[in-house]
């Protein structure tokens, strides 16, 4: 049984959490818990469940069985656009983002109020303030198409901080990235999780996860190996746990 605490600090909690599609028990009975001002990875192979998981937790999905609890409530999670009002928003792997239109505009479009073609300058304004706040380098008026793959993941973290999300899910943000990129990506997550945000890591690659994450959680076929703290294992205990080699 898993204790449901008020505990402030819990940013999200999952209880119990099944998921099946047809032939596949995608997720097990899953538990995890994410710590405000928390680097949080979630580790495993593919179809380990991490994706489905991190998708019914953004609203994309919904469990068939268990709970979710942010910052000690009960949630009901219906849409993504009802997980962003509960402060929890996700960075997919394959940007959402249309290319002719600028990043101010990007970042407004499909917000009820205002829309994304008034008041304009205020929002500019305000992704230059989400930007400098934390290190997130990129200008509001420049199109989608003029900006690299780092500069567009950094539109799509700050469309989610302008739309209020205090619980940032990333899935596997350093595939697509230079060297040199995943260092700044790093700092800015460092920072974000410095003011109090929770990033939620989904990764392939240990030895990233291994340097900036705070703590991790390994899936192996759906169900949840453990949770470990930063240091707690080496990264070949890790690979180890990944895909089945030994427990602990």
């Amino acid at each position: 049984m898993v204790d449901i605490t008020q505990n402030a600090e819990l940013a999200v909690q999952l209880v119990g959490i099944t998921k099946r599609f047809p032939g596949v028990l995608a997720n097990d009975h899953i538990n995890l818990e994410v710590r405000q001002g928390e680097i949080h990875a979630l580790l495993g192979e593919n179809g380990a469940g991490k994706s489905t998981l991190m998708n019914i937790l953004s609203g994309l999905y919904r469990p068939d069985e268990g709970e979710i609890w942010i910052y000690g409530k009960p949630a009901m999670l219906r849409s993504p656009r009802h997980a962003i009002q509960q402060g929890i928003g996700m960075v997919h792997q394959h940007f959402m983002l249309v290319e002719m239109l600028t990043v101010a505009e990007n970042v407004t479009l499909g917000l009820e109020s205002p829309r994304f073609f008034l008041k304009l300058p205020q929002t500019e304004q305000k992704i230059a303030e989400l930007a400098a706040r934390y290190g997130l380098r990129v200008d509001p008026r420049a199109r989608i198409w003029q900006l690299s793959v780092g500069e567009q993941q950094r539109v799509e973290i700050i469309k989610m901080l302008y739309r209020g999300a205090r619980v940032l899910i990333l899935d596997e943000p350093t595939a697509v990235l230079t060297p040199g990129e995943v260092e700044e990506l790093f700092k800015i997550l460092r920072r974000m999780a410095d003011e109090g945000h929770s990033v939620i890591f989904i990764s392939h690659n240990i030895r990233h996860v291994y340097q900036v994450a705070d703590a991790y959680t390994i899936l192996r076929h759906g169900r949840k190996v453990g949770t470990y703290a930063k240091g707690e294992l080496t990264e070949d205990d890790i690979a180890d746990l990944i895909t089945g080699e030994r427990e602990y």
